[in-house]
């Protein structure tokens, strides 16, 4: 039987998670394939995505700083992927590169998990920072209906830009408005690299944030910043970046492998588990 192969493109990758998650599903449907992971630097990447459909491999994650070159790689794309103009999911079909992006995906499926029916009580969301995630967070709230979203960034330019792809409901202000803001918003989105371990911390008073609203943090390393363990104390519902991790994964592993896999406790369990040995726990 033929061994299917896929991998996460990134630089570096060492600390992707990904081939923990798609193997333990490869496992659970008894499928006979490996995830790896391929550490291609940036000025190798055009080349190495030209001769990705001869490369043995049926598809391909791509991580930092490679998502917005395998979108130009990509010979077709859909539609998120256009509206992002980053693809994180790659496949080949008849010698030609394919790309989606399954970011917004996993962004709004795990928020649906953990905060049911949010969209509903969701009328102002606050996202801190203007990049990537910052994109695909600012997409999947579109999707659902979010009609005033609030866009605060360091460089106030990048947060314009936002604004101006995105339309008349992207509000950019600046890092000194966040408090004013905050009284108003229904969802607050870290989106930032701030709170990581090795990044600085997140300085945010979360005194004026509106009673109820939701904190959502893309950092999942740890999985408890100082954000969410501030946004606990105060009673507000936290919600850390690992699930959207995992759920942004499904899409990926079922055009490759042609099973939809499920995200389980059982999963994260085990991913925390991994990061807790490196230190990444709470």
């Amino acid at each position: 039987m033929k061994r299917l192969r896929a991998c996460i493109i990134g630089h570096p990758v060492a600390h992707s998670r990904s081939p923990l998650i798609h193997n333990h599903w490869l496992s659970v449907h008894g499928i006979a394939g490996e995830y790896v992971r391929e550490d291609v630097s940036p000025a190798a990447i055009e080349a190495f995505l030209k001769a990705f459909p001869q490369s043995g491999y049926i598809g391909g994650n791509v991580t930092v700083p490679h998502k917005e070159v395998a979108f130009t790689a990509a010979a077709g794309r859909d539609a998120v992927a256009e509206a992002l103009g980053a693809v994180n999911t790659l496949w080949h079909e008849h010698g030609k590169l394919f790309g989606a992006n399954t970011d917004v995906y996993g962004f709004l499926a795990h928020l649906d998990e953990s905060a049911p029916r949010w969209s509903e009580r969701t009328k102002t969301a606050l996202v801190l920072g203007a990049g990537g995630s910052a994109r695909a967070a600012i997409h999947g709230l579109r999707e659902r209906s979010v009609g005033n979203i609030v866009v605060a960034n360091r460089t106030h330019t990048r947060a314009e830009q936002l604004a101006a792809h995105f339309g008349k409901h992207v509000l950019p202000v600046a890092i000194s408005d966040i408090p004013s803001r905050l009284a108003e918003a229904d969802l607050l989105l870290n989106t930032t690299t701030l709170g990581m371990r090795g990044a600085p911390p997140l300085e945010i008073d979360l005194a004026a944030l509106k009673q109820g609203a939701i904190v959502y943090d893309f950092v999942y390393a740890p999985l408890e910043t100082p954000l969410l363990a501030q946004a606990r104390a105060r009673g507000h519902p936290a919600i850390d970046g690992l699930g959207m991790l995992l759920h942004q994964a499904v899409p990926a592993f079922e055009r490759w492998f042609g099973v939809r896999p499920t995200v389980t406790p059982e999963l994260r369990a085990l991913v925390m588990a991994d990061l807790a040995r490196e230190g990444f726990g709470r």
